[in-house]
């Protein structure tokens, strides 16, 4: 089926790259001449004293790109990665560690997880994305105490925007379907809206190593937004406001068995936000902003008998004033607060509620960055936070330095602490799969240090600059909650830390143009992540110890045809102690390595682009994914142990269409 997916694509491409050709020669010139002068929107690296990268809509669109999860196949600091093979969550991993130890922004705006935080990958559109900032390390203070490994902030496409309407369509050879609509419009010169519209759908249930279970749920999903912008003389307003409804259909195939373990979840969520920003000084840079967002998020599942349901409300606010004293001196302070409240309702037989008390968080921060050149910056942040839940006022310092003693080299350093709330059922509640017995600690609040060293060199070869980065990043936990699979092979155990835990992170990458259209990427990390289970330190399961990443990416100058071709290898990595189906302990086990090609093939014409592409062509799969398939009502059942891709070759094929709208004329301008 996928050889004849990728033939009907290819030769759909090829009959509308002739038929275009005419076209295209007379444009020649004329596209020559637009592209020169375009912008760069692919990988650039953030130019104050944080380390980190941006990605751009040229770097995002080398993949097919469906979501944010789907978006780092390119990168070689973020992994992504599936928690199990039944609810279908995919996690972040950054530093080494999992991805609630990212603070996930929107538009510099707190994102609240909890519940969704098992799919939150799943709820960013890959169309709406403009572009996303991802930097290490404990970042600035100004959005909370809450990162710990990094952040990583999504951009959408802004109401301010070139009037234009834009479509995305997508499918693949697992017959998923995907369509995104986005309409930007100008009401007059001061206001603009935008509309935001996103569909995808799941038609076929996948089984490809005939276990009875489905790889991944089948997936239903409905996202809307609309965004608005005005702006008059020191005024700028943003605000918008969305709904996202998600049904995800797994567990056991229909007719495999005559009692079906069924895995159901439905989600619904209402959001939305504001930002004021008034400029009180245009000579100082002088602005105060006011910021705020909030959601409602509800969540039901099915997990076999268990049910389990979640009814989080959160808001953030903020107040924000920014003064440049001169070129050298900025100061960026800050109050903050922040609500957020779970219902959590767990039925295994009888109802056990769960409900948490509200967390009332109210906050303030200074951020200074010194500047006195081109080669120093150093940028200090502190903000103090109080937390009604744990009852206590905790203090976040946080120090970056950028240096560049010579053009050919530039030296990052940074160190921080960090802090966050842990909702160990909300967060891990696809667990409930497990036919293991879960048990839940009274947890407390989360804390690390982490610290972090990068070199970058530009180095001159052959008439062209090749760009080579080390870093080395430590995070070390004061406290942690401790997802322990090991101290006993009948239970999963989530906890307080008792011992010590830890991560070190090595990577290196170069980039370098081996001609004017082909650029080659290639990049080792290394993670070393241990913590303490059952009183003994031992390495973090189901993590890879290493990762390789090349990638190769060949466009013309006339950017009429591009190829992306990317080769990862994840390094293998340790298993959890588990029983097997027939009650015998399984111990010692690792994963081994593995590789993955993902292989992409657009052509551009003047107002859209097709694409067509396969992932994971090495056709790699883990091997029983789901430990005791055939019962899952035993003790011995276990979705949660995967470690490796659950799903082989896919071939997939989309269009992309922009199409520009006629600018409003002010009659009085």
């Amino acid at each position: 089926m996928i050889k004849y997916f990728f033939a009907a694509s290819l030769m759909v491409l090829v009959a509308l790259s002739v038929e275009a050709q005419n076209d295209t020669t007379m444009r020649r010139t004329l596209d020559e001449v637009s592209i020169q002068q375009r912008k760069t929107e692919g990988v650039s690296r953030l130019g104050g004293a944080v380390n980190g990268l941006q990605l751009g809509q040229d770097e995002l669109f080398r993949a097919a790109c469906c979501n944010l999860g789907e978006s780092f196949i390119t990168n070689p600091s973020v992994d992504v990665n599936y928690n199990d093979a039944a609810v279908g969550a995919k996690q972040i991993k950054l530093l080494g560690l999992s991805g609630q130890y990212v603070q996930m922004l929107l538009e510099n705006l707190p994102v609240a997880l909890g519940a969704a935080m098992p799919y939150q990958l799943g709820y960013v559109p890959g169309a709406w994305m403009k572009s996303i900032s991802v930097s290490k390390g404990a970042s600035s203070v100004k959005n909370g105490p809450q990162s710990i490994t990094g952040q990583i902030n999504v951009e959408y496409l802004k109401p301010e925007d070139e009037p234009a309407l834009q479509v995305n369509v997508y499918g693949d050879s697992r017959l998923k379907g995907e369509a995104n609509v986005m309409g930007n419009f100008h009401l007059n010169h001061n206001l603009s809206t935008e509309v935001l519209t996103h569909y995808e759908k799941d038609f076929m249930h996948m089984d490809e190593d005939g276990d009875g279970w489905h790889d991944s749920p089948a997936l239903e999903q409905l996202h809307l937004q609309n965004r608005w912008y005005y702006a008059k003389g020191r005024y700028i307003m943003h605000a918008g406001f969305g709904y996202l409804h998600e049904n995800r259909e797994g567990g056991q195939m229909k007719d495999f068995a005559p009692n079906l373990y069924r895995v159901m979840i439905e989600a619904d969520r209402l959001d939305a936000y504001m930002k004021h920003a008034f400029l009180l000084d245009r000579k100082h840079n002088t602005n105060l902003a006011l910021l705020a967002t909030g959601s409602l998020y509800n969540l039901d599942g099915t997990f076999g008998l268990k049910e389990y349901s979640d009814r989080q409300h959160s808001l953030n606010t903020q107040l924000v004033l920014e003064h440049d004293f001169n070129d050298i001196h900025n100061l960026s302070t800050g109050l903050s607060f922040n609500a957020d409240r779970m219902n959590e309702k767990l039925l295994i037989g009888t109802i056990e509620s769960l409900s948490n008390p509200a967390e009332y968080t109210p906050g303030a921060y200074a951020q200074y960055t010194f500047k006195p050149s081109y080669k120093l910056t150093a940028m200090a942040g502190l903000r103090v936070d109080y937390s009604s839940l744990y009852g206590r006022s905790y203090l976040t310092p946080r120090l970056h330095v950028k240096w560049v003693p010579a053009d050919w080299m530039t030296l990052r350093a940074s160190s921080g602490k960090g802090y966050r709330t842990p909702y160990a059922l909300a967060e891990h509640h696809y667990l409930l799969t497990s036919g293991r017995t879960l048990v839940v600690g009274d947890l407390k609040q989360e804390e690390s240090w982490n610290s972090g060293l990068s070199l970058s060199f530009y180095v001159p070869v052959m008439d062209r600059t090749l760009t080579l980065n080390a870093e080395y990043y430590y995070t070390d936990f004061i406290n942690q909650a401790v997802v322990d699979f090991d101290s006993d092979p009948t239970a999963i155990t989530i906890d307080n830390l008792n011992g010590t835990s830890y991560s070190h992170t090595l990577q290196v990458d170069a980039n370098y143009d081996l001609t004017e259209d082909l650029n080659l990427l290639a990049a080792f990390r290394y993670n070393r992540v241990m913590c303490t289970y059952g009183g003994q330190l031992m390495e973090k399961p189901l993590h890879s110890r290493y990762k390789g990443l090349i990638t190769l990416s060949w466009k013309p100058m006339l950017a009429l045809w591009q190829v992306d071709f990317t080769l990862q290898l994840n390094g293998g990595g340790r298993i959890p102690d588990y029983l097997d189906e027939n009650g015998a302990l399984v111990s010692g086990e690792e994963f081994p390595a593995y590789l993955q090609l993902n292989l992409q093939l657009t052509r551009e014409f003047r107002r859209f682009s097709l694409y067509v592409g396969g992932e994971n062509l090495t056709n790699y799969r883990q091997e029983n994914p789901v430990i005791n398939a055939a019962n899952p009502w035993s003790s011995t059942f276990d979705p949660t142990l995967v470690w490796g891709p659950v799903h082989g070759i896919m071939a997939y094929a989309g269009i992309r269409l922009n199409f520009p709208l006629p600018e409003h004329k002010d009659e009085h301008k």
